[in-house]
């Protein structure tokens, strides 16, 4: 059927219309999907912009430490380490901080601003999913964006305004939290609407580096200017994730019904399937780049699932229960490395606040290698649970390693910091991309249902709630000694890999059977 039936969905995006007014033609499908990718990476890239700068005004609003000589270590500069004690340290180490934050239970308050966000986020994620199946993407990712925008910023404002309430942080938090649960079951859905399983894990990986270049961002937007105010902070990686809705409303493509193109991925093209679609789409292009494909249905006429039938599912619950503890380990470090830097020598020295920020910026560079190797080792394999597993017991030797001589030296420190990034961050990106997209549109799903951000949603909100509970117990823990807080993130990491043994044994079990095929079929031709 030629583009432009009226069984497809409505109106495309408005900045899309003006593209195609301006430029007299369309673009191709290829070209689509490469722009779907680039808005949906600024997008996430924008919220995980937005949730670090609570990681970066901690030792700020809580300034309390050993206040052991502070000198320069290494030859670059202040843009990692300090040359010289910024105005901010000097406040930071004579003043006292910001009540609520700076009493006796001041680390306890910080752990529970950061579980009161991450409660709700996980809670909300349950919703958003299945509103996120059941809405229009590009507007529930619009408002979500603005909605957390809005909230983020209002709570930087707390230091314009002088505010010392308790209840105030802990609200702006709660609201931001929800507000940020529709981001990632949404943009899940729309790489799944566009994007078919084959090589996914790798192009996954990839386009997963968005949570670590946010982690960045975040980081380095919020010391950049916290020496003017830590509300600061807060404003302008709010300003960011407000616009960046409004780049997702002008130019998202949710569905490629909406730009006059055939779902190819739907799950009821199960005796096609997805890869042998996507392999052929360049032979569904014709010269002038259009697709003359009959559509099987529109966007509209797909059905949501429920959370229950999402749940049963074969291996949504071990891949969610894995990414709770899987996210435990992430989230602590997201949440307290910053401040964990700060309040450790290193090189019997201490970096500043703003140092410690750009400093934990490489545990981020490891995340982002860590998520494009498991997505390709998972390709190769075809082996999703190995490869999750295989990660999540190799983080525990690094992360003992960094807590025992990740302070004998700077180099030793970034290493090992980039080390522990890779393995920690390489499970979680693989299970919340590729893993959460393959179940989304798993065989058992008849017709057309939509299932991408529901599944999502089950296992990114299961991971949040470990997500949550990891800062919250590190800020009891925080108080007795770190060597704790590691024995905590070891134990979550090895409970990790142990509940995908199943799924592992499984995925080990298919690939002997794999390769003695392999081996018939030479055989059987050498005998020919």
């Amino acid at each position: 059927m030629a583009r432009g039936s009226n069984v497809f969905r409505g109106t495309p995006p408005p900045g899309i219309s003006l593209i195609r007014k301006l430029r007299g033609k369309d673009w191709s499908f290829k070209s689509y999907r490469y722009a779907v990718l680039l808005i949906t990476f600024i997008a996430y890239t924008c919220y995980h912009a937005s949730r670090k700068p609570s990681s970066i005004v901690k030792s700020v609003l809580d300034p309390e430490r050993d206040k052991s000589t502070l000198s320069s270590i290494w030859p670059i500069g202040n843009v990692f380490f300090r040359e010289e004690l910024f105005d901010s340290d000097v406040n930071r180490l004579t003043k006292k901080g910001w009540e609520p934050f700076d009493g006796k239970d001041g680390t306890s308050k910080l752990g529970e601003i950061d579980v009161a966000f991450l409660a709700c986020y996980s809670m909300g994620m349950y919703v958003a999913g299945h509103l996120g199946d059941s809405l229009d993407l590009r507007l529930f990712l619009t408002t979500g964006m603005i909605g957390s925008g809005i909230f983020v910023a209002l709570f930087g404002m707390g230091y314009f305004w002088n505010i010392h309430a308790f209840w105030f942080f802990l609200l702006m938090q709660m609201i931001a939290g929800l507000f940020q649960a529709t981001g990632w079951p949404s943009v899940v859905a729309v790489i799944g609407n566009w994007f078919g399983k084959r090589k996914r894990g790798l192009i996954m990986g990839i386009w997963n580096a968005h949570t670590s270049v946010g982690n960045i961002t975040g980081s380095l937007l919020a010391a950049s200017v916290l020496e003017y105010g830590w509300g600061w902070s807060f404003i302008l990686p709010g300003a960011l994730i407000f616009f960046g809705g409004i780049l997702v409303y002008m130019f998202l493509a949710a569905y490629p019904e909406d730009v006059g193109f055939p779902c190819p991925y739907a799950s009821k093209n199960e005796e096609t399937g997805p890869s042998k679609l996507e392999a052929q789409s360049d032979k569904l292009e014709s010269n002038d780049g259009q697709l003359h494909v009959a559509p099987q249905s529109s966007s509209t006429s797909r059905r949501s699932v429920g959370l229950f039938k999402a749940c049963l599912i074969p291996g949504v619950i071990p891949f969610a229960l894995c990414l709770f503890f899987s996210k435990l380990v992430a989230y602590t470090f997201l949440y307290w490395l910053p401040f964990y830097l700060s309040q450790t020598a290193i090189g019997g020295v201490y970096v500043s606040v703003k140092s410690a920020g750009n400093l934990s910026t490489l545990f981020d560079v490891g995340g982002i290698v860590g998520g494009i190797v498991a997505g390709h080792l998972s390709d190769k394999l075809n082996a999703r649970a190995i490869t999750a597993a295989t990660f999540m017991y190799l983080a525990i030797p690094s992360m003992l390693l960094y807590r025992f001589y990740g302070g004998e030296s700077m180099t030793m420190n970034i290493v090992l910091m980039m080390v522990v990034g890779l393995f920690v961050n390489g499970p979680y990106a693989l299970i919340t991309t590729a893993v959460s997209a393959d179940l989304g549109t798993h065989s058992s799903l008849k017709g057309d249902s939509r299932a991408l951000a529901t599944v999502t949603a089950i296992i990114d909100g299961t991971g949040s709630a470990g997500a949550a509970l990891g800062p919250l117990l590190t800020g009891f823990l925080s108080r007795k000694g770190w060597d704790e807080v590691f024995l905590m993130l070891m134990i979550g990491a090895l409970i990790a890999g142990l509940l995908l043994s199943r799924l592992f044994f499984w995925d080990a079990k298919l690939g002997v059977g794999q390769v003695n095929q392999a081996v018939l079929r030479k055989i059987g031709n050498m005998a020919i």
